[in-house]
């Protein structure tokens, strides 16, 4: 075996266990809005109360709410950060959809999440916990039932942002949405619309 061939294979290897420890990047999920237009959920983050343990001056619910990518809540205070959501009543939720952006927003970013539910602020448990490597897109969190597999029931749900990248201590999420299953018609099934079309009449059917 010749130097210069050796000195590859040891440059692939060294390469290789560089690429092996580094953890792959989060991928970002589908826009919520093709969600939307499938018909089979509906976002109802309106229906419910927001609240946040701490915000920036005018970064707060409104920014996170906005449907603008551009702004964003950031966090004033010692993490845990805390996102409240708060249901009149009970409700069924499918999907939380958070869009984080490491890109712009570096530090701020989050990289672990908890997602809790409950009655209250008193009996809050966990059941996600995700972490994510460098985001840039819409996460998507599915909230079901480990044993029955079906959508939760819930009257609140607490998203909680344990940790940031590089140990930043304050946050940003630019948009959190929150989505309910549609219920099927109860006269009897009808085949989704999903084209543009159709949508136009679905609710006339």
């Amino acid at each position: 075996m010749s130097k210069t061939e050796y000195v590859s294979i040891v440059i692939r290897r060294l390469f290789y266990r560089i690429l092996m420890a580094t953890p792959s990047k989060t991928p970002p999920g589908a826009d919520p809005k093709q969600l939307e237009r499938t018909g089979t959920v509906r976002e109802i983050g309106s229906q419910a109360v927001w609240s946040l343990s701490s915000c920036k001056p005018g970064f707060g619910v409104d920014q996170l709410r906005d449907d603008n990518l551009e702004t964003y809540w950031q966090s004033d205070g010692s993490q845990p950060h805390l996102v409240n959501i708060q249901f009149r009543r009970r409700t069924t939720v499918r999907m939380l959809c958070i869009y984080a952006d490491y890109k712009s927003d570096e530090s701020y970013t989050p990289s672990k999440i908890s997602v809790r539910v409950g009655n209250n602020f008193h009996n809050l448990q966990e059941i996600r916990q995700l972490e994510m490597v460098e985001p840039s897109g819409w996460i998507h969190i599915s909230l079901l039932n480990q044993r029955t597999n079906e959508p939760i029931s819930t009257f609140m749900i607490q998203i909680a942002v344990l940790a940031n990248h590089q140990n930043g201590r304050d946050t940003h999420m630019r948009q959190i949405k929150v989505y309910t299953p549609v219920e099927e018609s109860s006269i009897g099934k009808f085949p989704r619309c999903t084209t543009v079309d159709f949508m136009m009449y679905r609710t006339i059917r």
